[in-house]
Parts: structure tokens; sequence; C-alpha cells
């Protein structure tokens, strides 16, 4: 035998073995597994229903976790984008009830859900003010400008037309096809395009993309323009699915965009992580909450699982980092 097939084989079992254990299908596995404890304890939960709904009543998260990616990539963060998913839901449901053409009450929250995170973008890259200052003070501004506006009151009466968890492509509820199409084109821009390259590096190592020519600020903006208008796509979805839309909307959805994110192997210090990754989060995240209902457990488990979770998987992104950066140090010290 030949030192060459051999070579190509071990290189081949190495590639499959890294393919194997990369983030996502380990994340993949972690869905599954997940699935088949809850399915032995309650067989209801693996029924075509019940994980219909999962997905149904998730797929927003996913959404809006898309832009949190990027933006956390590139070395940011935003918590306001679940007030923001609130309010753009309130003026799209508020615009639908009054008779507004549909394609006007979908067009609407996207278009002011980038507006509102291009400006926040803009100080944030250009003003050098931490994200987190930034979007905190958002937060509040948005939060607050809700209750003042609607008073609490719910949105109901909904068109027909809002309805979008009704439609459906090739047997395929609306929203679900609408996520994973975002899912797919936002990894592949990621993966193969100069900006999407753009996005990693800067996030990685700012200093060292500007020396190569990237444009940070401009990249960092980007990030957040797209949070905007993945917001307003994800309001309309969520509350087009519920039928309503309740006076307090989007509270708490920062926490459980950012979660998926996370918990989807991005790194809070940026450069790293994928689309995908965030995607199967979401579906962990919604599989603990229905989960723990199907298995009888009381409401204020789920916070308490997700949040396990979560410190679970930081801890472990940063185990992985602090062994990548030893690896590279002593391939280092080899070479010299």
């Amino acid at each position: 035998m030949s030192a060459v097939p051999v070579t190509g084989a071990a290189a081949s079992g190495a590639g499959l073995l890294r393919r194997f254990a990369s983030q996502e299908a380990l994340l993949t596995l972690a869905v599954i597994a997940l699935a088949i404890v809850v399915g032995l304890i309650n067989p209801r939960f693996l029924a075509t229903r019940n994980l219909s709904d999962i997905l149904l009543g998730n797929a927003y998260i996913a959404i809006a976790a898309i832009g949190m990616s990027m933006v956390i990539i590139s070395g940011n963060i935003d918590i306001s984008v679940g007030a923001l998913i609130g309010v753009l839901a309130t003026l799209s449901g508020s615009m639908a009830v009054a008779g507004a053409p549909t394609l006007v009450t979908w067009a609407a929250p996207l278009v002011l859900g980038v507006a509102v995170m291009a400006a926040q973008g803009a100080v944030i890259a250009y003003l050098r003010i931490p994200a987190i200052v930034v979007t905190l003070g958002m937060l509040s501004i948005l939060k607050g400008g809700l209750i003042s506006v609607t008073g609490g009151k719910w949105i109901t009466d909904l068109p027909p037309s809002f309805h979008l968890a009704d439609l459906s492509v090739l047997g395929a509820p609306m929203p679900v096809v609408i996520m994973v199409a975002a899912t797919v084109l936002a990894a592949l821009w990621m993966r193969s395009s100069p900006s999407g390259r753009a996005i990693y590096a800067t996030g990685g190592n700012a200093e060292a993309a500007r020396n190569n020519g990237i444009a940070t600020r401009r990249v960092k903006m980007i990030c957040f323009v797209l949070v905007g208008g993945l917001a307003g796509l994800a309001g309309a979805i969520q509350f087009g699915y519920i039928q309503y839309v309740p006076g307090n909307a989007g509270v708490g959805f920062e926490l459980q965009v950012i979660a998926a994110a996370v918990i989807g192997g991005v790194g809070l210090f940026g450069g790293r992580g994928t689309i995908l990754g965030s995607l199967l989060g979401a579906v962990i995240l919604a599989e603990l909450t229905s989960g723990l209902v199907m298995i009888g457990a009381r409401d204020y488990w789920d916070g308490v699982a997700a949040g396990v979770v979560i410190v679970v998987a930081v801890a472990l992104d940063e185990l992985l980092r602090r062994g990548a950066a030893r690896t590279l140090a002593r391939a280092a010290a080899q070479r010299a």
C-alpha cells in the first residue's frame, strides 16, 4: 500500500471527525437527544402537532437570533431587540386593524426597524459608545414609549390577512418557511461573501481588520441595520401567529434571542459563531419550554432550565476559546 492513499484516508477521516465534532453537529445531536428523552417521559411531545407548534411558536426567536448573531460576532451586543420587536409589532397590528393594506402593514415595521437600528448603530460605530450602554438606553426608551402610547391595551381582531400562520408553502407553515429561508440566505452570506467574512474579521480583531482595509465602523452599522429589519419581520410573524398584540409585547424577548445565539455557539467575545447554530439554539430553547410543560414542571422551571443551559454554553465556549489559544501558542513555540 502506498503512502499517498494512507495519507489521503487519514486526512479524510480527520475531516469527517472534525465535521462530526462541529458545533452544528453537536447541537443537532442535542436537539435529537432532548426530543427522545422528553418523548420517553411523555410520548405526546413527539406528536407531529406538538413538533409543528414548537417550530411555529418560536420561528420569530430564530429569525431575530440571525441578526443578533451577526451583531455579537461583530463584537457588539443588542439588548433592545425585544422592546423593538414589541414596538414594531404594535405598529404593524395597529395599521392592520385600521384597515391598511397588508403589504403596508408588513413593510412599515421593517422600514422603521431599519431606521431605528441604523441610528443606534451609527451612535455605537461612529461615536464609539459601548453597545451595551446605547442599547440599554434604547431598551428603556422603547419599552416606556410603548406603554405610554398603548396604555397597556391589547390589539385584537386582527384581519385574516395578518394571520401568517394560516398560509403555507407545499404544506409547510409560512413562518417556518420564512425562518428556514432567512437562515439559509444569512448563512450563505456570512460564509461566502466578503462583507459576511468582514463581520468575523471585525469581531475577531478590529484593529487587524482595519489594517487590512476593512471598514469596521460600516460593518458594525450594517449588523445593527440587519437586526432592525429582522426584528420587524420577527414581530409580524409572532403576533400574526398568536393573532393578537399584548400591551407589553416583546418584554423579555431579548433574553431569548441572545440565549438562542449563545447556546448556538456564538462567542460573546466576537469573531466566532454560525447562523445555523443560532437556529439550533432557538430550537433547543423551544424544546426545553415545551418539554417542561409536557413533563408537568411548573412554569418558572423553563426559565431556570434556560439559564442553566446558557451558563453551561458560555462556560464551554470559554473553555474552547482557551484551549484554542493554548494550541496556537504551542504551535507558535514549535515554529520558533
